[in-house]
C-alpha cells in the first residue's frame, strides 16, 4: 500500500475518536483493524473503500492511499511496526525510540498527521517510563501544532493527555485544568465518541484528588451519559471503575462497591493484563482510604500484586501497590510490619507524585504515633502537610494538620500531667 495506508488509517480513526471495534462494526474485528493498521494484512480494494466511506473520506483520498510505497514510505511503516511490537512486548524504552525513529521520517516525507501519531506515542511510551516532564515538553509541542487547532480530537487526546501528566506529577490544579478543557472541547465532536469518556475519565480523576468530590460526582453522571447498551464491556467496565472510585471516595459505600463489582465483571485479565492491575490496585486503594477491611479488599491488594509481577511496571507503580499493602497492615494493626514497608517506600517517594508521597509521610507518621514514636511521626506528619500544600490538595492539608495537632495536644496533656503530679 502507498504512502503507509495502516498509519492513514490509524490517523483518521483517531481524528474521529473510534476505537478498532467501532470502526469495524458488524464487518471487521478488532484484531482485523489492527492487521490493517499495523501494516501485516493488506486490504482489498473492496475494504479501503468501506472504510473510507465508514470514515466520510473525500474519493481523492482512496487515490493517494493506493499510490505505489516509495522507499521513505516502506521506511516509516517499519518504524512504526517496530514500535508497536516492542510495545506490545512492554519494552516501552525501545518503543519510543522507535516512535521517534518513524515520526522523524514522517516529518521529513511532510506527512503532518502520521508524525503527530507516532510522536504521540512516543509520548505514551515516556509516560509509562515515568519520564513526565520530557513527555510533557512533547505533548504540550503537539497540543500548539496546527494540526491540534484544526482537529478538534486531537486538541482533546492532547489535553487528556497533559492532565494526566500534570496529575502523575502532583500538579492537581494544572489536572483539572487541561482536563477541563478536553471536556468543553468534546462539544465539537462527534456524539459516541470514545475521546468523549476519555476526557471525563480525566477530568473525574483530577478532581476527586484534588478534594473536590461533589463536581467529580456530577461529571460522573454526565459521563454515563455516553455509555448505553451499544458500549463495549471494557469501556463499560472502565466507566464503572471510575464512578466506583467517586463513591467510595464520597463514603458511599454501597454505590461504590456496586460499580466496583460491575467493573470486576466487566473487565477481563485476558483482554489487558495492565489495566486489569490497574482496576486491582485502584479498587484497593480506594476501598482501604474508606476504611474497608475485607476479604474483598485484601483479594483485590493480592489481585494487583499478582498482575503487577506478570507486567512489571515502572518504579511507581511498584511503590504504589506496596504502599497499598502496607496501608492494609496499619488497618489490621499489624503497626510494626506497617512501619517496616513504609520507611522503604518512603525512602523512595521521589519517584512518586508529590500527593502520593504526602499519602506516604502521613501514613508513615499515623503508624510512628501508633506505635508511640511521637517525635518522629510530627516530622513525617509536617512534610505530608507541605507535600499536600504543593499539589493543591487542601483536604489532605487539613488532615495533616489535624494528626500533628492530635500529638501536640496529647504532648501538651502528658507534660501538664507529669508537672502536676
Amino acid at each position: 500500500m502507498g504512502n503507509g495506508f495502516g498509519e492513514k488509517l490509524r490517523a483518521e480513526r483517531l481524528e474521529r475518536g473510534l476505537t478498532q471495534a467501532e470502526l469495524g462494526k458488524d464487518l471487521y474485528s478488532p484484531s482485523y483493524i489492527s492487521l490493517l493498521e499495523t501494516g501485516r494484512r493488506e486490504p482489498t480494494a473492496e475494504v479501503i473503500e468501506e472504510l473510507a466511506r465508514r470514515l466520510e473520506l473525500a474519493p481523492k483520498a482512496l487515490e493517494a492511499w493506493s499510490q505505489p510505497i516509495s522507499v521513505s514510505d516502506a521506511e516509516y511503516v517499519l518504524a512504526g511496526l517496530y514500535a508497536r511490537q516492542a510495545w506490545d512486548l512492554r519494552d516501552y524504552q525501545l518503543a519510543a525510540s522507535h516512535a521517534a525513529t518513524a515520526a522523524k521520517i514522517a516529518l521529513e516525507g511532510r506527512n503532518t498527521s502520521a508524525w503527530w501519531n507516532m510522536t504521540y506515542m512516543q509520548a505514551e511510551c515516556l509516560i509509562k517510563q515515568g519520564n513526565w516532564q520530557e513527555c510533557q515538553r512533547i505533548m504540550q509541542h503537539l497540543l500548539e501544532h496546527p494540526m491540534a487547532t484544526e482537529s478538534a480530537g486531537l486538541a482533546v487526546r492532547a489535553r487528556q493527555m497533559l492532565a494526566g501528566i500534570a496529575q502523575g506529577q502532583g500538579q492537581l490544579s494544572a489536572a483539572v485544568d487541561h482536563a477541563m478543557e478536553a471536556v468543553r472541547l468534546c462539544s465539537q465532536l462527534p456524539k459516541g465518541s470514545t475521546l468523549i469518556i476519555g476526557a471525563h475519565r480525566a477530568l473525574i480523576g483530577a478532581l476527586a484528588e484534588s478534594g473536590r468530590l461533589d463536581e467529580a460526582w456530577k461529571y460522573c453522571q454526565a459521563m454515563i451519559d455516553h455509555v448505553d447498551e451499544h458500549s463495549m464491556s471494557q469501556l463499560a467496565g472502565e466507566v464503572a471503575w471510575v464512578i466506583g472510585n467517586v463513591a467510595f471516595m464520597r463514603h458511599d459505600y454501597q454505590e461504590g462497591i456496586k460499580h466496583h463489582e460491575r467493573a470486576a465483571r466487566l473487565l477481563s485479565p485476558a483482554n489487558d493484563i495492565e489495566l486489569w492491575a490497574r482496576f486491582n490496585k485502584a479498587s484497593a486503594a480506594v476501598r482501604l482510604s474508606s476504611g474497608i477491611v475485607e476479604p474483598e479488599t485484601l483479594s483485590s491488594i493480592e489481585r494487583a500484586e499478582l498482575a503487577l509481577s506478570i507486567v512489571g511496571g515502572n518504579k511507581s507503580d511498584q511503590l504504589e501497590v506496596a504502599f497499598i499493602r502496607a496501608r492494609w497492615l496499619y488497618l489490621t494493626g499489624d503497626i510494626v510490619a506497617a512501619v517496616e514497608k513504609l520507611r522503604e517506600i518512603h525512602a523512595e517517594r521521589a519517584h512518586l507524585a508529590k500527593h502520593t508521597a504526602g499519602e506516604v509521610s502521613l501514613l508513615l507518621g499515623k503508624s510512628l504515633k501508633a506505635a508511640g514514636e511521637s517525635e518522629e511521626a510530627l516530622v513525617h506528619l509536617e512534610e505530608a502537610q507541605k507535600a499536600f500544600s504543593a499539589a493543591g490538595a487542601a483536604d489532605r492539608v487539613q488532615q495533616a494538620m489535624d494528626a500533628v495537632l492530635e500529638i501536640k495536644l496529647a504532648q501538651q496533656r502528658a507534660a501538664a500531667a507529669a508537672k502536676a503530679s
